[in-house]
């Protein structure tokens, strides 16, 4: 079964939204290193738990608005005072424990970064300092969490992070590169695999 265009995407994406096919087209699967970039898609993926990524992909510069650019630094300061003004901002999914959540990651997240000296290294590490690459070719092919996101989320889980359910934990891996799970006739597949063998694969700090 082909991908579900002439310019070959990954069968997930709905060509009927250019904002979601950007999305694939520049970021999915591009392997992401840096820290308060990595928070961002934690957090988001935190708020999409129960709804569609396109839903909060939507949302995704308010938030960086709402959350101060998800500087996790910034974030782990928020009171109950910007709690509840967070509650009343329509740009955003107002729910108060997806929001507690993400104020109590940012705290977990500096703590993980002073035992690693950054996220990035303690995150890496759960796939070997390098992107697993994946053979898929349909939807149905997909894995919702692998052995490695099940790893990732007993160990953040265990160091008090919500909202971290090895299904999130995947997500994340997809979107940040730790897996390669563009489809075998993706354009972006191979691109990326390129970027890798000629840059980096690891952290290089």
């Amino acid at each position: 079964m082909k991908t579900n265009c002439i310019i070959c995407r990954c069968p997930w994406v709905d060509l009927s939204k250019p904002d979601y096919v950007e999305y694939h087209d520049k970021e999915w699967g591009v392997p992401v290193y840096d820290d308060r970039l990595l928070f961002e898609f934690l957090s988001l993926e935190t708020a999409q738990a129960g709804l569609s990524w396109y839903t909060v992909l939507k949302k995704r510069d308010h938030y960086r608005a709402a959350f101060d650019n998800f500087e996790p630094a910034k974030v782990a300061k928020f009171d109950e005072k910007r709690t509840r003004q967070l509650l009343q901002d329509s740009g955003i999914i107002r729910n108060r424990l997806k929001i507690e959540s993400t104020i109590n990651n940012a705290r977990r997240f500096l703590e993980v970064q002073d035992a690693f000296g950054s996220f990035s290294k303690y995150l890496w590490d759960f796939v070997g300092g390098k992107p697993i690459i994946h053979t898929f070719r349909t939807l149905s092919d997909y894995p919702a969490t692998s052995k490695e996101s099940d790893n990732l989320s007993k160990d953040l889980k265990k160091r008090g992070f919500k909202f971290m359910g090895s299904t999130i934990c995947y997500a994340h891996m997809q979107a940040t590169g730790m897996v390669n799970d563009h489809a075998v006739d993706c354009l972006r597949r191979k691109e990326i695999i390129e970027m890798n063998s000629d840059n980096r694969t690891t952290d290089p700090s």
